[in-house]
């Protein structure tokens, strides 16, 4: 569950970093609370692990024929299959499994509502878990605020909090193909939903929307793109002020193992103020138990409008484990923030992990990345499982920083390679 760094003791001093014990750790006022941004459940019934697989992967649409206008054909979808079979149908901008698919017998014991899921990721040792199903899914068909599955899915996450553990209703917006760019998106917390596949909904329209969409409770809405290409969004266009403060985080790690480094680094490039998190995006419950990379946030409290906040103000980090703790600041400031144009930057970087019997969790390099995804400096200590690093950085261009970490095994994931990062936090941005 939640994590504290006030009673380790760091074993060794490995070159490089302070040995000064009085320094407290940096942001000790905070916790740590690891969880998944990205679910689905049983209301994504086009699709998941609730269904037996027969390779249709298709999407075969049904809608206005854009040379007839009065006219309505089946045109091919957005997801080509290998065989030619439609796994998904979309009617009118509505989503359905296809007759093609066949319903498991015990369809249950994979997938469930946003209760079952709540209440397996409690079991499992999340600190908080939010379920995103997608909007265009005929179940939210009307949207609105008070459609009966959708006030379903916030009832459950109000229901399930609770007792060191945090429920999240969120929906995911699926652009598949709109003419102002593709791509998906988290939103968390809003009291409606927007769906992509409707005509006239494209990612400027979504992004005006989220700019004005009401908060369901505490907390603010947020949203985080998903699984992102290096060049999706349309290139990441349409940015402004209002939404930058709403896309406040980014999928770098998905579905347990896939890395998304490139799209972080070219969202930062053209200005997203966006931090890493992790989206199991598991389409059923089995996923819960068997994944381990995690998104974890720097927070006062296992309440959701701490949780929120944490994500509101980029205190995020991803990992391919489940229960390493970091943290750092920079003169002073914690992960997350803005600084004030200063042209020298202390670090005070802080990497742990409790499983200590296990020689592939042993921390074994970090570094710091700027502008661009240039390695600034790196740091390669003696592995252990407690390093604090401070380096000073002297920079008068960068407009942002961000720290990354190794371990001996690579992470718990599978594919795990120690030559590859398995931890990414949230940047530091220098207000230029």
């Amino acid at each position: 569950m939640s994590r504290s760094w006030t009673p380790l003791v760091c074993a060794l001093i490995p070159i490089g970093i302070s040995a000064t014990a009085q320094v407290p750790p940096p942001a000790a006022e905070y916790r740590i609370y690891a969880g998944s941004t990205h679910a689905h459940t049983a209301y994504t019934w086009s699709h998941g692990d609730q269904f037996t697989k027969n390779g249709c992967a298709g999407i075969m649409v049904y809608g206005p024929d854009a040379a007839s206008p009065l006219a309505f054909t089946w045109s091919d979808g957005y997801v080509k299959s290998t065989d030619g079979c439609a796994g998904i149908y979309v009617i009118n901008s509505f989503q359905y499994p296809s007759p093609s698919v066949t319903v498991k017998k015990d369809w249950k014991e994979y997938q469930g509502p946003p209760s079952v899921h709540f209440s397996l990721a409690k079991s499992n040792g999340y600190d908080f878990y939010v379920t995103t199903d997608h909007s265009q899914e005929a179940a939210f068909q009307p949207v609105s605020s008070s459609n009966p599955a959708w006030a379903a899915s916030k009832r459950d996450a109000a229901m399930a909090s609770g007792g060191g553990f945090v429920a999240l209703a969120g929906f995911e917006y699926s652009e598949n193909d709109g003419p102002g760019g593709t791509g998906h998106i988290n939103v968390f917390n809003s009291s409606g939903m927007l769906n992509a596949l409707a005509p006239g909904i494209d990612l400027p329209y979504f992004y005006k929307w989220l700019a004005t969409a009401e908060a369901n409770g505490d907390g603010p809405v947020l949203a985080s793109f998903n699984h992102p290409a290096a060049d999706q969004y349309n290139n990441w266009d349409y940015r402004d002020s209002k939404v930058t403060g709403i896309i406040t985080t980014l999928e770098v790690i998905n579905s347990n193992n896939k890395i998304h480094y490139e799209a972080f680094v070219n969202a930062l490039d053209k200005g997203w103020k966006v931090s890493p998190v992790c989206g199991n995006d598991n389409h059923g419950t089995a996923g819960i138990s068997r994944n381990v990379s995690r998104t974890f946030v720097l927070a006062k409290e296992p309440a959701k409008a701490a949780i929120l906040d944490a994500m509101k103000n980029r205190r995020t980090y991803a990992a391919l484990d489940k229960n390493i703790e970091c943290r750092y600041a920079v003169n002073g400031a914690v992960m997350g923030s803005t600084l004030n144009r200063e042209k020298t930057f202390q670090f005070d970087i802080l990497v742990s992990d409790p499983d200590s019997s296990n020689p592939k969790d042993a921390i074994t390099k970090i570094d710091i990345v700027k502008d661009g995804g240039a390695v600034v400096q790196e740091f390669r200590p003696s592995p252990g499982y407690s390093i604090r690093w401070r380096p000073a950085i002297e920079d008068s261009s960068a407009t942002y920083f961000f720290v990354r970490v190794w371990s001996a095994g690579g992470g718990e994931a599978p594919g795990a390679d120690p030559a590859k990062p398995m931890a990414w936090l949230a940047p530091v941005w220098t207000g230029r």
